[in-house]
């Protein structure tokens, strides 16, 4: 591995940004058309469970969480967010990035990730299956892109080892 793991910076995101664009233009990341600035992304997602891959101070990929509910019952649910630069894919970060959040996630108490993926992204399923989660089923038309278009989405889950959850 020729490149770290640490925790996502606001210096990071401008890089992380770049990455997050070049998954919205390929139409099979999210339902999202542009990129939020830091203040609103770093409002949203969870201080504690966000990272990024970093070759000298150029950022590859990013991965992260933000809660799935305001109420606590779900404080320890998490939605999976993880983007790999383009020209990086195949190389086994998105892998060591979801396995670290993994980690974190654990030390910080969440007993269930969960990740909503388009059927098309079968790299991003794979992935997610390989690191222990399970899909759940198909959610139909659980989105309209901006083009007008309603799309599926996977969910899948994993729950903590750590909580005993059976």
């Amino acid at each position: 591995m020729d490149y770290i793991i640490d925790k996502m910076l606001s210096q990071h995101w401008n890089q992380s940004k770049d990455i997050y664009i070049e998954g919205i233009n390929t139409g099979h990341a999210t339902f999202e058309k542009e990129a939020p600035e830091w203040d609103e992304w770093d409002k949203s997602h969870i201080n504690s469970c966000r990272i990024v891959a970093l070759q000298e101070n150029v950022v590859l990929g990013w991965a992260a969480l933000s809660p799935v509910s305001r109420r606590r019952v779900y404080s320890g649910v998490g939605e999976v967010s993880i983007y790999i630069r383009l020209d990086h894919l195949g190389k086994g970060i998105g892998t060591n990035l979801l396995k670290r959040l993994i980690e974190l996630s654990e030390e910080n108490g969440f007993w269930t990730l969960q990740a909503s993926i388009f059927p098309e992204n079968q790299a991003s399923i794979n992935l997610h299956k390989n690191c222990g989660f399970r899909i759940v089923g198909t959610r139909e038309k659980f989105g309209k892109m901006s083009t007008g278009k309603w799309r599926n989405v996977i969910l899948l889950e994993r729950r903590s080892k750590l909580v005993g959850i059976k």
